[in-house]
């Protein structure tokens, strides 16, 4: 059980940090540096590579914590704190489904056609969108930390 403990963990890794990394650190350099339209076209590269591998890591994360799930008898047996990291879990991958399709997707559309404001204006939404996600993240970390540590 221990690699599925750090398959899952290293996946939660990829996808938590990504966002933190992709909020905190590249959007403010982005806006410091760069114009608008190139703004967008940095994100639109971003959100491709970086989605691709959110795809990968929530995959992982499910199965690997199903599986450990499974592996301790079940919901029934597993402490309370896992069933929260499952819900904040699933909250996270229904709010990741819909920046991806309802966002991302008609995003790369505007950027390849150039329609600037209204690229810009899913990007502020999506903006929005990670920040929840990310806050998620940090919380369902903070949920599985304190969780062990009270056994």
């Amino acid at each position: 059980m221990t690699y599925f403990k750090l398959i899952h963990l290293l996946a939660v890794l990829v996808w938590v940090g990504g966002m933190y990394f992709a909020y905190i650190v590249l959007r403010p350099a982005a806006v410091d540096v760069l114009q608008p339209p190139q703004r967008l076209g940095l994100w639109d590269n971003v959100f491709r590579r970086f989605f691709n591998w959110v795809w990968v890591a929530v995959g992982l994360i499910f199965v690997t914590g199903f599986y450990m799930i499974y592996q301790s008898g079940g919901m029934a047996r597993v402490p309370g704190y896992v069933h929260s990291m499952l819900m904040l879990g699933i909250l996270m991958s229904i709010i990741y489904a819909y920046v991806f399709f309802a966002c991302y997707v008609p995003f790369t559309l505007h950027v390849a056609k150039q329609r600037w404001p209204e690229a810009a204006a899913l990007l502020g939404k999506i903006r929005k969108l990670v920040a929840l996600n990310l806050t998620l993240g940090v919380m369902t970390i903070a949920v599985a930390v304190v969780g062990v540590s009270w056994g």
